[in-house]
């Protein structure tokens, strides 16, 4: 999966990386913005579990995740940005297939990430993979908006996919 395909590069980012990261992050609303060092140590640090895709040099889409050390058969999506350019062609899809058939993810059971209600875009692409992967996928609370950001930012739902098929 990883590599070559439909015109993108997907592979492993280094630190050299972080301020197209950034960038590309900056141009993808809603997406929290990180530190500058935090992008750097995505792509240094835990870059087994982060891939971008790029074409002819562009970076046009990221995917960072990792595996929690309390749950290392979970998968946890923390981010995934497409570029606009890039949009539309399956591209966040391939990246998160291509990094949980790693052999750094192997091991992995289930899928997650967490997701605010507004944000369609990343729940089409959840219930995609939950229906291509033939898998359930739960719902719950993972971060409540007053319980945890004191009413400052969204409630985070945790999507869980698994039985993961591979």
């Amino acid at each position: 999966m990883e590599g070559e395909g439909q015109d993108f590069t997907l592979r492993r980012p280094v630190a050299t990386d972080g301020p197209a990261i950034t960038a590309l992050i900056a141009a993808c609303p809603p997406l929290d913005a990180n530190s500058a060092y935090c992008n750097l140590l995505q792509c240094s640090d835990f870059a087994e579990s982060c891939i971008l895709a790029e074409r002819d040099g562009e970076l046009l889409g990221w995917v960072s995740g990792y595996r929690p050390p309390s749950d290392p058969a979970n998968f946890f999506v923390w981010q995934v940005a497409v570029a606009p350019a890039a949009r539309g062609r399956k591209l966040a899809q391939r990246m998160i297939e291509a990094l949980v058939q790693r052999p750094a993810a192997a091991g992995v059971t289930h899928l997650t990430t967490t997701i605010t209600d507004d944000n369609r875009a990343s729940w089409a692409l959840f219930n995609g993979l939950a229906r291509r992967w033939r898998a359930p996928m739960e719902k719950s609370t993972r971060f409540d908006r007053d319980a945890h950001f004191g009413g400052a930012h969204a409630t985070e739902w945790q999507a869980r996919i698994g039985p993961l098929p591979f």
